[in-house]
């Protein structure tokens, strides 16, 4: 399914996304990695096995970024114009190596652009939940979206 254009969201609409995903390590590892974020909850297992946790977390801005990408399908794809911003980004339990990740997307509001007649903006509600159904993440996310394209008008 492409993402859908602005005409096409109605507040209130609620996507639950079908593509789910574990977090391996190697994710976790990789990612802090690649953003230079040595901090030991993520990637020292010695120092995390002596944490309140126990056990690695995943870095949070990983999550963020599954939470984003899984709904990317049935929201955005291809219709997209720009990211306008994340607000309310919360990380109400950790997430571990092995926990797999589904996600659902509320659109919050929509509104015409001002500037652009061709395009809208939509602000959604991303929410992660574990395998267990508990919430790990969610956040508010403002994208400007494109319209439909007019249809060919015909001779």
């Amino acid at each position: 399914m492409p993402g859908l254009y602005f005409e096409e969201w109605s507040i209130g609409q609620v996507i639950r996304h079908p593509i789910r995903r574990s977090c391996t390590e190697m994710d976790n590892m990789l990612f802090s990695s690649l953003t230079y974020n040595p901090q030991p909850l993520h990637i020292d297992f010695d120092y995390a096995a002596k944490s309140e946790w126990g056990r690695p977390l995943v870095n949070s801005l990983f999550t963020l970024s599954l939470l984003i990408g899984i709904s990317v399908h049935e929201t955005t794809l291809g219709t997209i114009v720009a990211n306008l911003g994340m607000t309310d980004i919360k990380f109400p339990h950790p997430v571990f190596h092995g926990d797999t990740i589904r996600v659902e997307t509320e659109c919050l509001s929509k509104r015409e652009s001002r500037s652009r007649p061709d395009a809208g903006i939509v602000e959604y509600l991303h929410r992660a939940y574990n395998q267990a159904d508990v919430l790990v993440a969610e956040c508010k996310r403002q994208v400007f979206l494109q319209k439909k394209p007019a249809s060919p008008v015909e001779a």
